[in-house]
């Protein structure tokens, strides 16, 4: 074996439609999905792998003729193993500017990919759990999404199929530095695994910056909604690890779990204490965003994600129905500029789209009751002994 990981044999799969990048597009996003509505802290779980081909140039020294090839050595090899094969394969030069939005916004291709000219796609698969970027930075970007704190099934079905893939690719690899890559950071597992958290409390309390240095000295790295380089817009982090050398992906798994229970630990703390401390100000904040989202006109990306964070921390809190997280969680990606602009069916200058995201807001937030601030805090929150420090 090449690597630590197990050969689990994958389970059946079920019978679905193919896909059409239309039916992909008017779906759901994995963010709003009634598993990840469910959960208060960590939104999605995802896991992902770089792989290369041996004795084949990496995408950024490759010239055109071997990009193309190893482009249609990677798809083959995708739309032979299960359970790609009934999933969508779509070429990056065959995409409009919008669909790759789009498709960035809901992290199925990085804005890397996007961006793109030349013999690059993605694979989906048909519900959408995982998707495979070709000729990004390294061949194949392997990817596991899952709704929720899943970092086991989302390994689980990464596991399968890249043990899927090495039947019909030979990937580069070496026994003293494992899976090569086309940044050395990657090497050995090439392995990065990440959880999108919902972290309110510590940005209102002011410990967001302390967690973001103890998370750094674990060798875990702390980035905004849509990874390197991106704001954390609406108080949501990602956490992944970021040393992917001389570990095991059971043991970089393990360790990033630890990690993500303690943060969310951390995270209910500190919303019990403002809740202690001083509560009037907390529902302030949760009234003002819900009476900002029922009437204002122009409402830019950042500022609408701030304010829907607010509502779904006071969701937490039991100021509102659990049942309006799930409405949250799916204006959070409603609202992004690709979204909205499919929704009108055309581009959008920046006011137009501000002036349609309120729109589209006022209209969602009249069918919710006013918050009721006296509703205790819900048993599922209940706040926790203290977690041990990062």
């Amino acid at each position: 074996m090449k690597s630590t990981k197990s050969n689990r044999p994958s389970g059946k799969s079920r019978r679905v439609k193919p896909l059409t990048l239309e039916t992909l597009l008017d779906a759901p996003s994995e963010l709003a999905t009634d598993l990840a509505s469910s959960e208060s802290v960590v939104l999605m779980t995802r896991i992902r792998l770089a792989r290369n081909l041996a004795a084949t140039p990496f995408p950024g020294w490759a010239g055109a003729e071997q990009r193309e090839d190893a482009y249609e050595t990677c798809r083959a090899a995708l739309n032979a193993v299960s359970p790609m094969r009934r999933g969508l394969s779509l070429s990056v030069a065959e995409l409009g500017d919008l669909e790759k939005q789009i498709l960035v916004e809901r992290h199925l291709i990085s804005r890397e990919l996007s961006d793109t000219k030349a013999s690059a796609g993605v694979v989906i698969s048909a519900d959408q759990s995982l998707s495979v970027m070709i000729n990004e930075e390294d061949h194949l970007r392997i990817q596991s999404l899952r709704p929720g704190f899943q970092l086991a099934k989302a390994w689980s079905a990464i596991n399968d199929l890249d043990t899927a893939l090495e039947e019909h690719l030979n990937y580069a690899f070496s026994q003293e530095r494992g899976y090569l890559t086309a940044c050395p950071t990657n090497l050995g597992t090439g392995m990065r695994a990440s959880a999108m958290m919902h972290l309110p409390g510590l940005v209102i309390s002011g410990q967001m910056e302390k967690i973001v240095r103890a998370v750094n000295q674990l060798g875990m790295v702390v980035r905004g909604l849509f990874g390197e380089g991106s704001e954390a817009s609406g108080s949501i982090f990602q956490i992944s690890n970021q040393t992917t050398l001389g570990e095991s992906e059971t043991d970089i798994l393990s360790r990033l779990s630890s990690v993500l229970s303690t943060i969310g630990g951390h995270e209910r703390n500190a919303r019990a204490r403002l809740l202690e401390s001083d509560a009037s100000t907390l529902f302030d904040k949760i009234g003002r965003a819900y009476g900002i989202l029922r009437n204002s006109h122009l409402l830019n990306s950042s500022e609408a994600m701030n304010l829907l964070s607010l509502l779904r921390l006071g969701v937490d809190l039991g100021n509102f129905p659990a049942t309006e997280r799930s409405r949250i969680d799916r204006l959070f990606m409603e609202t992004q500029p690709g979204h909205l602009q499919r929704a009108r069916k055309g581009e959008l200058d920046p006011q137009q789209r501000d002036l349609l995201r309120a729109a589209l807001l006022r209209a969602e937030f009249a069918k919710v009751a006013a918050p009721a601030f006296s509703a205790p805090l819900p048993s599922s929150d209940q706040p926790t002994p203290e977690p041990e420090t990062l």
